[in-house]
């Protein structure tokens, strides 16, 4: 089979595409072929280096679409369409950046659709993220205001849409002026240029502050975005778009509000509703959500697309396509 295998940390030329054996599978996991996949930020990350515990050689990839190859087990029928997500795929072991991807079978969740791949494949771990940080760590409710820091990414601009179909008030940033518009045609009711000190433009529009705020750009503006919730207002970080992990200085009695609220959402199998995922797919393909697909590449075209997503110009989900 063709692998994308990332030789060793660094740019995007360190991933080469290789001729791999097919994966053999042992008990408890399945053998699925990869139809297609979408692209994470935190795959830049892992590349660069910066994952904990990666070795490489490694074939990347958190999440993938496809079809069972193989299940000894027998839980899974022969061409039965499904979708895996998270719980060490493409780090522990091999992932879905290849034709081929052994993976246990706790992370394997079936669905049924007759949506093209490449749509398919920009759908899981961007649908948990969103449901996870919006539902599970934020808990909105109708009528609550909402910002989202890092709006024009495809976490951000479904997290918008999803928001606006529970009844929130949302207010999205960008750093690029030129995509302001693009916030306001999906959904977003302001659109705010962020130059990293959002919550003084915040409060002339709302002087006491929002009820959440999803974090996605991560440590280098959480400080203020905790400076734009109201008394027992919640910001929630899940993403990590600025590119650093750890914080130089955190003084909580200081950087977090009175009465402020500070939790994180990280992605895990074991948060995937299977109920929900055929809920979101068929809401995709009744075209009550628009995706916000930016731009599909093939499997040869991996480091092409490493820096496309690394340059920030998408507006939304890349996918790869097998």
């Amino acid at each position: 089979m063709k692998a994308a295998v990332t030789t060793k940390a660094g740019n995007p030329d360190v991933i080469e595409i290789q001729e791999r054996p097919k994966p053999e599978i042992k008990e408890g996991w399945v053998l699925i072929k990869i139809k297609a996949f979408g692209l994470n930020r935190s795959e830049i990350f892992t590349r660069q280096g910066h994952s904990p515990n990666v070795a490489f050689p490694r074939t990347q990839g958190i999440e993938c679409v496809g079809e069972i190859e193989e299940d000894p087990s027998g839980t899974y029928k022969t061409d039965q369409k499904v979708a895996a997500i998270m719980g060490g795929l493409g780090r522990d072991f091999d992932g879905g950046y290849a034709e081929f991807a052994a993976v246990p079978l706790e992370i394997v969740f079936a669905f049924e659709s007759d949506l093209p791949w490449n749509v398919l494949g920009a759908i899981p771990e961007m649908f948990q993220t969103v449901s996870g940080s919006l539902n599970g760590a934020l808990e909105i409710k109708e009528g609550e205001t909402l910002l989202i820091r890092g709006g024009t990414s495809s976490i951000g601009m479904l997290a918008c849409q999803l928001a606006k179909t529970k009844g929130l008030t949302v207010i999205s940033t960008t750093r690029n002026p030129e995509k302001e518009i693009h916030l306001k045609e999906n959904g977003a009711d302001y659109a705010l240029l962020d130059d990293g000190n959002i919550n003084t433009k915040l409060k002339s529009l709302f002087p006491k502050g929002v009820d959440k705020v999803l974090e996605l750009i991560g440590i280098e503006t959480l400080k203020d975005s905790l400076q734009c919730i109201r008394p027992k207002g919640i910001v929630c970080m899940t993403g990590i778009l600025g590119g650093s992990w750890t914080m130089n200085e955190f003084t909580p009695m200081d950087d977090i509000p009175s009465l402020g609220r500070l939790t994180v959402y990280m992605v895990d199998a074991a948060n995937l509703q299977k109920d929900l995922l055929q809920e979101f797919i068929d809401a995709v393909a009744e075209g009550k959500i628009n995706l916000n697909i930016d731009k599909t590449f093939k499997l040869d075209q991996i480091s092409e697309a490493h820096c496309y997503m690394e340059s920030n110009k998408a507006k939304g989900k890349i996918v790869v396509e097998i």
